[in-house]
């Protein structure tokens, strides 16, 4: 599904990502690790469009997309959550997943005098579906209420929501585990198990590795900038040079 060849970016003399190459199955979800400032976060900021590569190929789906801005990869079929959640706060939980969804009728000015009856049809099937990915989640219950509300966890899964409505083919989920209670995690890690058996694909940015172990097959690990070793979880958290840019060399 995803092929990256050789990508580089550069910030003035640092190479934050240096000739990363590496690929994506179809079903897969792939885990992405490696300490503190391996690059991977920069990673995914390319794979998402926030900023452009240097160098090298980034390929979806047998089509070019490095380079692309966010909203265009994001049409492409890429859906992307953070590692602080960004919901908008004075918004109603339902209303945040209500914006996912692109091209909708209602975003255009003229459309809403000219067609309203099609506008209507629509808003109510988006309702649906957002109640649908809600109830998914574990979140309906909060529809009304404002983002602002929720806790760190509830934040990860309405942002995992409004990914969803856009019925990304890739998901890039930006450490899902950090800072949320053992129930929220059981949940998510779940539901992430759940939308990939529907065949949803993910790259995840996890630190946590009983996670990893979990959900991951294959593995990627980063280290300042470029890949260590990629391949089984189980293979890639044994391997020495994994070890040593965590632990250090005395380890």
């Amino acid at each position: 599904m995803l092929v990256a060849h050789a990508m580089t970016k550069l910030f003035g003399g640092v190479r934050g990502v240096d000739r990363v190459s590496f690929e994506i199955e179809q079903g897969r979800i792939v885990g992405l690790i490696g300490p503190n400032g391996a690059g991977k976060t920069t990673l995914f900021n390319l794979i998402a469009g926030a900023i452009r590569p240097t160098s090298g190929t980034l390929t979806l789906d047998g089509r070019r997309v490095d380079g692309l801005p966010p909203e265009r990869i994001f049409r492409h079929g890429v859906g992307r959550t953070f590692q602080i959640p960004r919901p908008f706060a004075r918004m109603t939980v339902l209303d945040n997943v209500m914006v996912g969804p692109v091209a909708q009728a209602g975003e255009r000015f003229w459309t809403n005098w000219l067609s309203p009856g099609r506008v209507r049809v629509q808003e109510r099937a988006l309702h649906e579906r957002a109640m649908h990915w809600l109830g998914f989640l574990r979140l309906e219950a909060l529809a009304g209420q404002p983002a602002s509300s929720l806790s760190g966890g509830q934040r990860k899964l309405l942002e995992l929501a409004r990914v969803l409505m856009a019925e990304p083919k890739l998901i890039l989920l930006d450490e899902p585990a950090a800072g949320i209670n053992p129930a929220l995690l059981d949940l998510i890690t779940d539901r992430i198990a759940t939308l990939n058996r529907q065949g949803t694909t993910f790259l995840i940015i996890e630190h946590n590795m009983d996670v990893v172990m979990r959900l991951c097959d294959p593995v990627i690990c980063m280290a300042q900038g470029r890949i260590l070793v990629q391949g089984p979880a189980a293979v890639v958290r044994s391997d020495p040079r994994v070890i040593e840019s965590y632990l250090g060399h005395a380890a």
